[in-house]
């Protein structure tokens, strides 16, 4: 995964975090649901990476 890409991921994340807590104290539902979103589709986007890393890494291993 480029750092970039990791960056881009973790900062997703972290405003997820954010809208999440800042809905729970305003208690608003919907700001909750978009934090929890966010976090979600971050959390899709590592796996996705962390899968290609592994090809990758496959893909090396066997051609050695």
């Amino acid at each position: 995964m480029s750092s970039t890409d990791h960056m881009s991921n973790r900062a997703q994340d972290l405003k997820g975090r954010a809208e999440r807590a800042a809905g729970a104290v305003v208690d608003d539902e919907h700001l909750e649901r978009r934090g929890r979103a966010d976090q979600a589709e971050a959390a899709v986007k590592n796996a996705g990476e962390s899968v290609k890393e592994a090809g990758r890494s496959l893909k090396n291993a066997v051609e050695r």
